[in-house]
């Protein structure tokens, strides 16, 4: 019953909550109502921009049927491809005709254009204007003086008045042309000026006003007016539904209270004008393509009129999955339950928006598959978005873990303790670094161990060969394997000491050659092997060196956030990532699987992987037993992470079917695993999203394509605020550093995309890529060195930059899509600054021991 009562206030309060958000998106808002006839509208004869598409008879009678009642008359641009059929059919049905005849660089087709114009007109007593050209010298397709003589030609075998139709500044660049028209024909369209609609209707009479003081002596006809519906912005200009209708309204009043000679641009939405003007130019008329007003004249006007049902369908969308959630995570408290629904209802919303404004463009052609790229980007984006904020839930809101483990505390090996064979792999490592890791080992408090060092592929006797000088100093139980020329890798190594562990051993440990281990590391871990169904024990990876400069310890608590939120998180369902190093394995458990699979670059993460399908569990104490070293640059700090990346998509593609379908892995463990790495494929799709975005804005430059909608762009932007915010608070609530160290974490981790992207690219299309060891104990790089490990990250970096000012200077910055454009623009460069800023910090100069940062803590006994 408290179920029930939980899940109706959740689903109660949700709907509440999306019904309140699309009513205030939606919000009507009241103008001056409008009750008179429209003095004029223009009307284009065409479907599409040829005369293959040009409207029929039929077509062409129901426009007029409707209109009649609604305009004293049409104004249309030319009378060729059949456009002369308009005119009878509109005397028809009581309007008039403000005739044009279009004008072309094709002087032999302009003189047949106007001689047909001439005959209609005389035909039809419903024409009452003659307009010769429509903007034909702003697009220089004639010059003054010949426009001037066609004119007066015109003129002289018409009993009408005749004008040409340009632009304000047109007029007044040639006043000559004024004196040779019987009225001006004037087009003043604020939106294309850039002027935001609240000062749209001043705009108009002012420059109306202006062409009166010019030439007092001459009647203005304004003959395109208007404001689209949607489109991209201009500057502060805002194409909207609402805007429009404000628009409308108001000019259709003060032009009849002033006595204004106007045609509104234009009666019905024309779709074919999309490749001419782009989106906006579709989206001009008083009706919509379906005939439809898209406003009233008079009451309230909402931007959708649709919107209820986009509320319902989101609601509808959301309400399973929510119902599902409720029900199956009653292990949460009520405000991360709460907390959750409402971002399942968020996504379902801005999915359904984002369909929405897909239908309303009606797009047929190429354009088609922008939008079908456009929305999945989205539902990958959005489904991002459904991880993480699941993983913030549980870990703010989860009221007790389900599978938690600490440490062993004062257990005493009874006399038949298993035997630990210790395996330590090693690759031309520092001898020094290898000796300490030894030394360490030979003070565990446990009595039934030994310690397999094997040492591969090492050409330097120098290197390796004090090692197996110190394992004999350290006894009987050190055995020492340098193997000149090994197959395998790290995996080659370990299967190697597997082969030669003893036979009696029970237990397998795996540490890397630089981790000092604790002296209880056995004593804490081994009793978890009482249980049959353990297959191995996995301690965090620790560092001993973040107190050395600022580079590693931005790269310490980068780690930490994997260690202690992650891992942590994974573990309560059994779905860890086993890591070769600080890791138990019981040894009929790898031999069962096979041992280590020296096909993939990740051995230790595909063992685990296989163990789980095996059936077996694992687990993970969140307490420190060890520590390393970290690498010692940002280019070995990108080796390593370029080889887990590389090493997941090897294991994706080789175990696809178990983590797909079948029983072998459950649901938990399907889940981690798959979005687990998630967001390496969303860096990824980073690089290839920066790349398009550079060419995109190259095209935008050339106004070859136009702004992505704002239904994209803003989600985008939403979903990186919240990735910021979730991480700071996961930090808070799992990792023990203060917000400084937070941030640096935070920046290491942005660092690393291109480098992940890369590897996941390669991963995708190779099969096998060459063992990466990373280096430790290495010299620091110089500034110039630091410049160059981080190459890509800066060219791309300065090619986003570049784009992005170019798009503000070209658009101005009171243009609200390039605002947003630049917006995303800038959030895709964040990963390639954080790149320039670590290896900028890994070149500073290591602060001595006395002046050096202080070191973080271990990682505290519990989180």
């Amino acid at each position: 019953m408290l179920t029930i009562k939980r899940l109706t206030l959740i689903l109660t309060l949700v709907l509440l909550a999306n019904f309140t958000v699309w009513a205030l998106v939606n919000r009507s808002v009241s103008e001056r109502a409008w009750g008179g006839v429209i003095n004029g509208l223009s009307y284009s004869g065409y479907k599409a921009g040829d005369d293959a598409n040009r409207l029929s008879d039929g077509d062409i009678e129901r426009d007029m049927a409707l209109l009649e009642g609604h305009t004293n008359g049409i104004r249309i641009y030319g009378v060729s491809d059949g456009l002369d059929r308009i005119v009878p059919v509109a005397a028809h049905h009581n309007i008039n005709v403000n005739l044009g005849a279009w004008i072309s660089r094709d002087a032999g087709a302009n003189a047949q254009e106007v001689a047909h114009a001439i005959d209609v007109a005389h035909a039809n007593p419903n024409v009452k204007r003659l307009i010769i050209g429509n903007e034909a010298l702003l697009r220089e397709d004639i010059s003054a003086p010949d426009l001037i003589a066609l004119i007066e030609r015109v003129k002289r075998q018409v009993n009408i008045p005749v004008s040409t139709a340009e632009p304000w500044h047109i007029w007044l660049k040639y006043p000559e042309l004024a004196d040779s028209v019987d009225f001006i024909t004037v087009h003043i369209l604020p939106y294309w000026e850039g002027v935001p609609e609240s000062g749209a209707i001043g705009y108009t009479l002012y420059r109306y006003k202006q062409l009166a003081t010019a030439f007092p002596q001459k009647h203005i006809y304004i003959g395109e007016v208007g404001w689209p519906s949607e489109g991209e912005w201009v500057k502060g200009a805002e194409p909207s539904q609402i805007n429009q209708a404000k628009f409308i309204r108001d000019f259709l009043n003060i032009a009849s209270e002033e006595r204004l000679d106007y045609s509104i641009v234009e009666a019905f939405d024309t779709p074919w004008k999309r490749s001419i003007e782009g989106t906006v130019g579709a989206h001009w008329g008083l009706w919509n393509t379906e005939h439809k007003p898209k406003f009233a004249m008079s009451g309230s006007v909402t931007e959708s009129t649709r919107w209820l049902w986009g509320c319902i369908m989101a609601s509808l969308l959301a309400l399973f999955p929510i119902q599902w959630f409720v029900r199956r995570r009653q292990n949460l408290k009520f405000a991360g339950q709460l907390f959750y629904a409402m971002l399942i209802q968020a996504v379902a919303s801005v999915l359904i928006w984002a369909v929405m404004a897909a239908l309303a463009e009606k797009i047929l052609d190429g354009n088609l598959v922008a939008w079908i790229a456009l929305i999945g980007a989205q539902i990958i984006l959005l489904a991002l978005l459904l991880v993480d904020g699941l993983e913030l839930t549980e870990v703010i809101w989860t009221n007790e873990r389900r599978r938690y483990f600490e440490p062993h505390q004062n257990w005493v090996p009874p006399a038949d303790a298993p035997k630990v064979s210790i395996h330590v792999p090693c690759y031309n490592e520092p001898p020094h670094m290898v000796i300490e890791t030894l030394d360490a080992l030979a003070q565990l408090a446990y009595p039934n161990f030994e310690v397999i060092v094997v040492d591969n592929n090492t050409q330097d006797e120098a290197v390796w060969k004090p090692l197996e000088e110190h394992c004999a100093e350290l006894g009987a139980r050190f055995r020492f394997f340098h193997l000149p020329k090994w197959p395998g890798f790290k995996a080659g190594a370990l299967n190697f000491a597997l082969a030669q562990t003893a036979l009696d051993a029970a237990i397998i440990g795996v540490i890397d050659s630089d981790y000092v281990v604790s002296h209880d590391w056995l004593l804490a871990t081994l009793p978890y092997f009482d249980k049959p169904d353990v297959a191995f024990v996995q301690a965090p990876q620790d560092y001993r060196d973040s107190n050395e400069d600022a580079f590693k310890r931005m790269c310490y608590w980068e780690y930490a956030g994997f260690f202690h939120i992650g891992m942590v998180q994974r573990n309560e369902r059994n779905a860890i990532i086993q890591h070769g190093t600080m890791t138990l394995i019981r040894k009929s458990a790898i031999q069962r699987v096979g041992g280590w699979a020296e096909w993939c670059i990740c051995e230790d993460a595909e063992l685990g992987l296989r163990l789980f399908e095996t059936g077996f569990e694992a687990v993970y104490m969140n307490h420190s037993l060890g520590r390393g070293l970290m690498p010692d640059n940002f280019s070995a700090y990108k080796t390593q992470r370029f080889r887990w990346a590389y090493g997941a998509v090897q294991i994706l593609k080789r175990h696809w079917r178990a983590l797909s379908e079948g029983q072998s892995l459950t649901r938990g463990q399907r889940y981690h695993f798959i979005t687990g790495w998630l967001p390496w494929f969303a860096d990824a799709a980073h690089i290839v999203f920066a790349s398009a975005a550079i060419l995109w804005s190259v095209l935008l430059l050339f106004k070859l394509v136009e702004f992505p909608p704002a239904v994209f762009l803003v989600p985008t932007l939403s979903v990186f605020v919240f990735k910021v915010v979730a991480g700071f608070c996961l930090y808070q609530a799992r990792v023990k550093c203060g917000w400084r160290d937070r941030l640096a974490a935070a920046v290491a981790g942005m660092a690393l995309s291109h480098a992940v992207a890369r590897a996941v690219w390669q991963g995708l299309f190779t099969s096998h890529t060459p063992f990466f060891r990373t280096p430790k104990c290495a010299d620091k790089p110089a500034a110039i060195q630091a410049l160059l490990m981080a190459r890509e990250e800066i060219s791309l970096l300065l090619a986003l930059v570049l784009c992005g000012i170019a798009i503000l200077i070209r658009f101005d910055v009171s243009n609200r899509d390039a605002v947003l454009w630049t917006g995303m623009m800038a959030v895709q460069t964040l990963p390639y600054w954080a790149a320039l800023y670590v290896s900028m910090v890994n070149a500073l100069p290591r602060r001595s021991q006395h002046t050096a940062l202080k070191s973080p803590d271990p990682v505290p006994t519990a989180y």
